[in-house]
């Protein structure tokens, strides 16, 4: 009789503690890193990890996003989770540093490699993901394919032998707000800007604005295939949002938003007129970028690496603009 009380009360006491109901079983298929992950705090509950200014090398084992997490009281949400299932434990660990509450729910800003590609460290210990359902584009884009090529090439022992994009929970299809704990919190969809589905998140008695790569600090954006001229559009609907700080999806947080986004704003304002000039005019590429003063970006980091594709992707966007007149 004693043994079946002593029993009952240890299952009861599993039901009742999230964290070890969500405690991962096994060892994880990933090789485990080691890699700095600075904290900063922004807010009474709001916390992020700052990425290198670097694009994704062996190095820094694609550690090049940042990624925001809030403490609740009634348990941690997590916004982007880091550019493997290794780094997604790494950003768990440093959590664990300040709190042993539960982490219930994950958002994704949006589906690049370098921001949700730690969901599976998430998932192991119960984690709830949230992302914005026009991302189900990306994943079944050729980009996709390419860019997950790509990562196991260059980082495959931190994504494991078994790694495949992973899925949110829950897809949102609408601006959503929720409650946890003391804290309030406001889910708005931005995009198109950086990606279809860019989703900002606004911890609402912080006056903390996570913005995902609508805007970026300290580095020039990676463009690909996205829509400029509606990132400036998503740019001004951003800043309409109250906020007192605003953590971007790469580099520092900011106490000024509006003015710290400029740099986004110029950036992709000077391509689109330079290189919107150039196809008005039918100038080939290669020659038009050679003819364009760069030397007001040409310091940021990353410039060498991303400016001539960024320019290139936004030379074809601006062809097909001045077709569709």
């Amino acid at each position: 009789m004693m043994l079946r009380r002593t029993l009952a009360a240890l299952l009861a006491w599993a039901w009742l503690s999230p964290a070890l109901a969500a405690a991962p079983a096994g060892k994880p298929a990933w090789a485990p890193s080691d890699i700095d992950l600075p904290v900063h705090q922004v807010g009474p509950h709001s916390y992020y990890v700052e990425g290198r200014l670097e694009e994704a090398t062996r190095a820094n084992e694609g550690f090049i996003a940042n990624a925001g997490f809030v403490i609740t009281g009634g348990g941690v949400v997590v916004f982007d989770t880091l550019g493997s299932p290794a780094l997604g434990d790494r950003l768990i660990e440093e959590i664990r540093k300040l709190t042993k509450q539960p982490i219930r729910r994950v958002v994704i800003s949006h589906y690049h490699a370098d921001h949700f590609y730690g969901i599976p460290a998430f998932r192991r210990i119960g984690a709830q993901i949230w992302a914005d359902t026009r991302a189900h584009g990306y994943l079944n884009s050729q980009a996709a394919t390419e860019r997950l090529a790509q990562r196991q090439q260059l980082i495959g022992p931190w994504l494991g032998p078994d790694f495949t994009l992973p899925l949110p929970d829950r897809w949102l299809d609408a601006p959503t707000g929720f409650k946890m704990g003391e804290v309030t919190f406001s889910l708005r969809h931005i995009g198109p800007a950086h990606s279809p589905e860019d989703l900002a998140m606004l911890v609402e008695p912080d006056g903390v604005l996570y913005s995902g790569d609508v805007v970026y600090a300290g580095r020039v954006p990676f463009i690909g295939d996205a829509d400029t001229r509606q990132w400036l559009k998503a740019i001004d609907q951003l800043l309409a949002i109250p906020a007192r700080v605003m953590v971007p999806g790469h580099g520092p947080a900011s106490l000024h938003p509006r003015a710290d986004a400029q740099m986004t704003r110029n950036y992709l304002v000077f391509l689109r007129k330079q290189m919107g000039t150039a196809a008005s005019n039918l100038v080939p590429f290669d020659e038009a970028y050679k003819q364009v003063d760069w030397s007001e970006f040409n310091a940021e980091p990353t410039f060498e690496v991303a400016n001539r594709r960024n320019a290139y992707n936004v030379y074809l966007q601006m062809e097909q603009e001045s077709l569709s007149r």
